[in-house]
């Protein structure tokens, strides 16, 4: 078998029964077939095919000759200007519930499929594939020209080479009439403007994530949902938009992914309209830790931060109404184990603090600089003068010894 074309990997991928690459790069939004070892009868097997193409844009297709196909094969698709070709990426009773969750009716919609795809049917594909990056550029310069507001990411050429789908995004409505002759008529090709949001467009060209990770848009998540700064206030992280920001430039779809969990574990959390009173002063909320359920309070003029249970803290809330003020916030002595942990974080973070400074104040050898060693060489008249002490001292040890 041999590898795809984006890398130097001649091995089949895991999980797929065709050539692949193994990083898995090639083949986006991939979906695990779990009812693949269930085996159908040919006249129960569901005719509709899942075909993926590139960036990881899927569409539905039938199989009206029931082709033999696996996962992975290169197939040939009706298309409404001619034909192009696509990937199988998942069939069987899966395509099926992908149509109901997508709301895709099986009905005559659905276009056919032609044949797999043959070695010809490939290099002719590639060669439509080769003009994708100078067409992109020279597109680039055209919307320049015509200073259009709008940003080209991406072009998808078809097999065939008769048409070709330009990916753009924009913040304003952009008319782009004038720019579909003109591309038109320099690339003699059929011109589709596809409007893409950013998330769309991050997914298409793809990257590498704060975690260490590949995309969540460009390698599983399809649906993009709404996301607002309160999911960040509710998990308790630095509103730093350097930080919550994707690079879509919008807040990242990964703040969703824990927000209901948080939610649900925030309704034992007291809220707190004023600080706590206390005979030692008023304690000013500092952190809480929301799965363990302690809330961290510190009195006004002091460093060190109390960690408090949340029970505690509805106590003290209660008596606080009542026009009661308790003497400590602690609960017993058993509390001050925590204290203990959190003096050792402290001691850490000192550790951590000195070995900073003693790396910064080390100092350099004495004789590293050649020119300080110049300085230090003794000079010639010093040096007769310790010769002739010494002579002094051999004769007198040997008078001595006469």
């Amino acid at each position: 078998m041999s590898g795809c074309n984006t890398c130097s990997i001649n091995e089949a991928a895991a999980g797929c029964n065709s050539s692949g690459c193994q990083t898995g790069g090639c083949n986006r939004l991939n979906v695990f077939d779990w009812l693949s070892n269930m085996s159908l009868p040919a006249d129960q097997k569901y005719d509709i095919i899942e075909v993926r193409f590139k960036s990881g844009r899927k569409d539905f297709y039938r199989n009206s000759d029931k082709l033999p196909l696996t996962t992975g094969d290169a197939i040939v698709i009706d298309v409404p200007s001619g034909h192009h070709i696509g990937y199988v990426s998942l069939q069987g009773e899966l395509v099926r519930l992908q149509m109901k969750k997508k709301k895709v009716k099986d009905d005559e919609n659905i276009r056919q499929i032609y044949r797999i795809a043959s070695e010809r049917d490939l290099e002719k594909y590639e060669q439509a594939k080769s003009k994708e990056s100078s067409i992109l550029f020279r597109s680039r310069e055209i919307i320049q020209q015509e200073k259009l507001k709008m940003k080209l990411t991406d072009i998808e050429f078809q097999a065939d080479n008769t048409k070709a789908i330009f990916y753009y995004s924009a913040e304003e409505r952009v008319d782009f009439r004038n720019l579909i002759k003109l591309l038109a008529g320099e690339f003699r090709i059929k011109v589709e403007m596809k409007q893409i949001s950013l998330r769309q467009e991050a997914g298409r060209i793809g990257g590498i994530g704060s975690c260490g990770r590949e995309l969540c848009c460009s390698t599983w998540l399809t649906d993009f949902k709404s996301v607002s700064t309160s999911a960040a206030r509710y998990q308790n992280l630095s509103l730093n938009p350097s930080k919550l920001s994707g690079q879509c430039g919008r807040l990242k779809c990964c703040l969703n992914y824990e927000l209901d969990t948080y939610l649900l574990e925030l309704k034992d959390i007291p809220k707190l309209k004023a600080p706590l009173k206390t005979q030692n002063g008023k304690a000013n909320l500092q952190k809480t830790d929301i799965f363990k359920k302690i809330m961290w309070f510190g009195f006004e003029g002091e460093n060190t931060w109390h960690p408090i249970p949340v029970e505690r803290v509805k106590e003290i809330l209660q008596m606080n109404e009542q026009g009661e003020v308790p003497e400590t916030l602690q609960v017993d002595k058993d509390f001050s184990k925590m204290e203990q942990a959190q003096a050792m974080t402290n001691d850490l973070e000192r550790l951590d603090r000195k070995y900073k400074n003693k790396s910064r104040n080390k100092k350099k050898p004495k004789n590293s600089n050649p020119k300080n060693k110049q300085h230090n060489k003794p000079s010639n008249n010093s040096q007769k003068g310790n010769n002739q002490h010494a002579n002094k001292k051999f004769r007198n040890r040997t008078n001595k010894k006469r």
